[in-house]
């Protein structure tokens, strides 16, 4: 008897605020840490690859990572969002595209770039969804292929986004965040637990990422939501 999918098993398109309503509060909170990350890149230092990851699920990265590259294309700049999560993929529904050919692809057979990589409805922004499902995207992230693919990247685009895994479960986001220039984390209010975000920081740690900090999100409160950096005391601070 086949196994019945819990509805949590199944990925859910994620909310574009930044698309459909450009002047509300919460797409300013966006352009807000589009220009911090903006402010954390210098001439030594570059942040042009990114990867969104969160301790556990339900935290809000894929919807953090959508946004985030509506925001940085809206700039006009050139902006790859890259669906990572080749085990619970988001990005396709997002934005309605076919997930035939993706990152899993490119990874595993010597199929060109371009040929992975398809246009969204938003201008400047283009899209690498996943993929067919992979039964080792741990290894296909940690490959030399992938290495490749993330320098490639790097020079094609002006900013490109990886949306990850969550960090604690499995080493998808680890590995990747080791090749990236800046990772930050999704913390969810009354879901992020703080053990959790402890571990997620100590993953990340052991893999020397460029932390540059944090997104809070799920609260009511207006003055509590935003773009939270690490403080030395290894708490999270405004």
């Amino acid at each position: 008897m086949a196994k019945r999918m819990k509805q949590s098993d199944v990925a859910q398109a994620v909310s574009l605020i930044t698309l459909v309503d450009k002047s509300s509060p919460v797409s300013e909170r966006y352009r807000t840490i589009r220009t911090n990350i903006q402010f954390a890149s210098s001439a030594d230092r570059q942040i042009k690859t990114l990867v969104i990851t969160s301790s556990g699920p339900g935290e809000g990265k894929s919807t953090t990572a959508a946004n985030l590259a509506v925001v940085f294309a809206n700039s006009g700049q050139s902006v790859l969002l890259v669906d990572a999560d080749m085990r619970k993929a988001t990005v396709h529904k997002t934005f309605l595209l076919n997930n035939g050919v993706g990152l899993s692809n490119v990874l595993s057979t010597d199929m060109n770039v371009s040929d992975a990589v398809q246009r969204s409805v938003v201008p400047n922004l283009y899209v690498m969804t996943s993929g067919p499902k992979s039964p080792k995207p741990s290894e296909l992230l940690g490959s030399t292929r992938m290495d490749q693919l993330v320098r490639e990247l790097r020079a094609d685009y002006d900013f490109v986004i990886f949306d990850m895994p969550p960090i604690v479960a499995v080493t998808d986001a680890q590995i990747v965040a080791s090749k990236a220039d800046g990772t930050m984390l999704v913390v969810r209010k009354n879901v992020t637990r703080k053990d959790s975000l402890q571990k997620a920081r100590e993953l990340l740690s052991m893999v020397n990422a460029n932390v540059l900090g944090a997104v809070f999100n799920g609260s009511t409160d207006a003055n509590d939501q935003g773009y939270y950096y690490y403080g030395t005391d290894n708490s999270v601070r405004r």
